[in-house]
């Protein structure tokens, strides 16, 4: 207790350094109480250090021990006539005495000091700047009500008040030091840019980037719980850390101090993601109008969207950003985003989720479609494909190009020019044209944040939450107002049911729409029970976006199969939605699972999970812009006049084509290569021949039919355009091949996919160059190209 007295007698304008710290559960940003503690602080300090040097001896020996002989214990110079508090402003300063004597132990405060006669002023400007620290934390244990920080701040006090003593510097001692979780917050939104948001061009993605930077920069100045209150809700937190080398050093600058992006990682980001979220977009909305217009659409629009995607990785146990390995190897490296993001060439398409499921925890268990890639290249029983631990040849790397294949080189090219730097993912304005898509305006309101979607569910074995249960009630409301012909108590009884889910459409904090369905994992399909929206809400195309987020969350569980009955008003919209009554799943696998409607039509879609389903009519929209600009570009090159020909006018009577000036710019290939045959039945005839001989052929077993995932994992993500015979036989019969050249594209199709998935080794390589050879043969003999 001698040290807190010492304090007590050495800090006579103590409140002068300010308030003490915010509390820690205040959840507030910058600008809190302990910045501001923190500015007045720092000009105590300025003013100190700008003291004459008797003065800074005679505050320093407040806290030095005493070095006089006889081993004095005194471990504080006490002043016999202590300054008033509060001190009067009329009186003049006393002179600082040096052969003043100690109230406690008599001697004089030279005696105090002596140890610091040959110290220089960096060294003693650096001690006073831990005296004022020290005093500010003394303030903060007697004004702090929780028990958990008041001994945080007591231990803190302690340790400065021992380095003054010891002229040594502060080293917080701890069981653990940092870092405490990797990879850190910092690395794992790093991460998280680079696996979503990599495919973008750089301007876009330099957009990504500063929302990144927005988001840390809010982690490292919020203010947490207290540990008490945080024990209580995460049992495995320790807040202590978070108070000693966060927090604290803010406006206590003796103690080292880092980022709590840079130290902590994904368990304290889940433990206040979803809080911090809501009070930042609710802070944005409240001052959108004092927002700079440079910034508005930055903060308004793609903030929330931005943070929707963080929350589903956050939240997600089987995320691969959070793994320690994540794209180890890959060019430019793991950057700080603090600094600078250097993206890595992650071949993936942008793919968006739903929020995670509020009830039922377990099913956020799924590997995203990018890490399955990676994953499932394993070895056929046959040992003939690719092993995904084999490094692949820079040769093969490379992706064999078809006949008419557009550079990846060009693409970009003109992707750079049709981007705007103001766009995230798609268009922005709020005035839609006519020719938008369905769901245009529902993905516009939910990236601002008007609408948001969840997948919900009842649940028997944990504690009922009231905002689930209201939005149940409303569901259930919902689906009795629009769907008539359904008995209430039978629709109340499944949107309760634990087994059914429902992704639900929030607006305003309210129900205005679903869709209930009920999971059957094991036989590979989910079956869609109701499907409505409220009728003031509908022709805002909700009901396409809900379908298409619905379709991204069973990609991510792995089901690939839709089944419902619908109505005669339903089958329009399950058609838009690619629903069809061509049902792909074999009959053995839902009969007696699926319920039997009277009057309804079965329907079914199988969904394709390479496709992002919630932003695909973006992704349409550009590629029409990306042909349009090559149309035009393709233009700009033919557009040149030349002069006119004079030769006829010398009596020429024929030129070849091909001198014509121009001509070949425009495309234009001569003649000769192959005859295209102009008789429809001529064509089929040839090609049926053709197709038979090719199936005929020894080595055409590899490629009967399409390649079965079971057979070759992974497959269905390397190639992206599948074919076989099976399927050419079939387009054959429909009359598809209206020109050899879609024939003979679809069959070099084959052996390109081939030779692209198998290694040159392998039994398959070698059986698509000996059929390649023997389908060319045939084509010469046909007579379509030339010998």
């Amino acid at each position: 207790m001698s040290e807190s007295a010492g304090v007590q007698q050495g800090s006579p304008a103590i409140g002068a350094a300010g308030s003490a710290p915010a509390a820690p559960g205040a959840g507030g940003t910058e600008g809190s109480g302990a910045t501001v503690g923190s500015a007045r602080i720092a000009v105590k300090k300025a003013l100190l250090r700008s003291s004459p040097r008797p003065k800074k001896l005679e505050k320093l020996g407040v806290y030095s021990s005493c070095k006089a002989e006889g081993a004095c214990k005194c471990n504080g110079w006490k002043s016999q006539n202590p300054p008033p508090t509060p001190p009067r402003t009329d009186q003049q300063p006393n002179t600082v005495n040096l052969l003043e004597t100690c109230r406690s132990c008599s001697h004089t405060l030279g005696d105090h000091v002596t140890h610091l006669e040959n110290v220089s002023e960096e060294e003693m400007n650096r001690l006073l700047g831990i005296v004022l620290d020290v005093e500010y934390l003394y303030t903060c244990v007697h004004k702090e009500e929780d028990a958990d920080t008041k001994q945080v701040y007591f231990s803190l006090f302690k340790l400065l008040r021992k380095c003054i003593l010891q002229m040594g510097k502060p080293v917080v001692e701890a069981q653990e030091s940092p870092p405490f979780e990797k990879p850190s917050i910092e690395q794992g939104v790093n991460n998280f840019v680079q696996y979503k948001f990599s495919h973008l061009p750089s301007k876009e993605r330099q957009t990504i980037v500063e929302l990144a930077k927005m988001f840390l920069n809010q982690i490292n100045y919020w203010q947490l719980e207290t540990p008490s209150q945080r024990r209580q809700r995460v049992p495995a937190d320790d807040a202590a850390g978070w108070l000693c080398y966060c927090n604290v050093p803010q406006f206590c600058d003796s103690l080292p101090r880092y980022e709590t992006t840079q130290i902590f990682g994904r368990t304290l980001l889940g433990s206040v993601f979803t809080v911090m979220r809501k009070q930042l977009l609710e802070q944005a909305r409240q001052e959108k109008d004092k927002l700079p217009p440079e910034k508005r659409t930055l903060i308004l629009t793609h903030f929330p969207k931005f943070l929707s995607m963080l929350e589903e990785e956050v939240y997600s146990h089987s995320s691969p950003i959070w793994s320690e390995d994540f794209l180890v190897g890959s060019s430019g490296g793991q950057i700080a985003i603090h600094t600078v993001i250097s993206a890595p060439p992650v071949a993936r398409p942008l793919y968006y989720s739903t929020s995670p499921v509020a009830v039922d925890p377990s099913s956020c268990g799924s590997v995203s479609p990018a890490r399955k890639t990676a994953s499932a290249l394993e070895p056929s029983p046959g040992g003939q494909k690719r092993k995904p631990s084999e490094p692949l040849p820079h040769e093969e790397t490379k992706k064999l190009r078809i006949v008419g294949d557009i550079p990846m080189e060009l693409i970009n090219e003109v992707m750079a020019t049709i981007t705007d730097p103001a766009s995230m993912l798609g268009p922005e304005t709020s005035l839609l044209s006519a020719h938008s898509a369905r769901d245009e305006a529902a993905r516009l309101e939910e990236r601002r944040g008007v609408i948001e979607f969840h997948v919900i569910g009842n649940s028997l074995n944990q504690k009922p939450n009231k905002r689930i249960l209201m939005w149940l009630v409303g569901l259930q409301n919902v689906f009795s107002h629009q769907l008539p012909r359904m008995p209430k108590e039978y629709i109340t009884r499944l949107v309760f049911d634990p087994k059914h889910k429902t992704l639900s459409l929030i607006k305003d904090g309210r129900v205005i729409g679903g869709i209930c369905f009920r999971m059957f994992p094991s036989q590979g399909f989910t079956e869609i029970v109701f499907c409505a929206v409220t009728s003031n809400e509908q022709v805002k195309g909700y009901g396409t976006h809900l379908m298409n987020h619905l379709k991204e969350y069973h990609i991510k569980h792995d089901i690939l199969n839709f089944l419902t009955y619908a109505d005669e008003y339903a089958i329009g919209y399950f058609k838009k939605q690619g629903f069809s009554k061509d049902i792909k799943v074999p009959k053995a696998k839902y009969l007696g699972y699926i319920k039997d409607y009277e009057g309804a039509t079965l329907m079914g879609c199988e969904l394709n999970p390479n496709i992002p389903y919630t932003e695909f009519s973006v992704i349409i929209k550009k590629q029409k812009e990306i042909i349009q600009k090559l149309i035009e570009r393709k233009q700009a090159q033919i557009r040149k006049v030349y002069p006119g020909l004079s030769c006829f006018k010398e009596g020429v009577r024929q030129i070849p084509i091909e001198s014509i000036p121009g001509i070949r710019e425009t495309g234009w290939k001569p003649v000769g290569k192959g005859k295209e045959l102009k008789d429809p039945d001529q064509l089929y005839s040839t090609l049926k021949t053709i197709l038979q001989h090719v199936k005929s052929h020894q080595n055409a077993w590899p490629f009967m039919e399409p390649v079965k995932k079971t057979e070759a994992p992974g497959y269905y993500q390397v190639i992206r355009f599948p074919m076989d015979l099976k399927t050419m036989s079939e387009r054959l019969k429909s009359r598809y091949y209206t020109t050899r050249k879609l024939f003979m594209a679809d069959m070099q199709r084959i052996f390109t996919n081939c030779r692209e998935y198998n290694p040159p080794e392998s039994q398959y390589y070698k059986c698509a160059n000996l059929l390649e050879k023997f389908f060319y043969n045939k084509i010469k003999e046909a007579g379509l190209i030339e010998k």
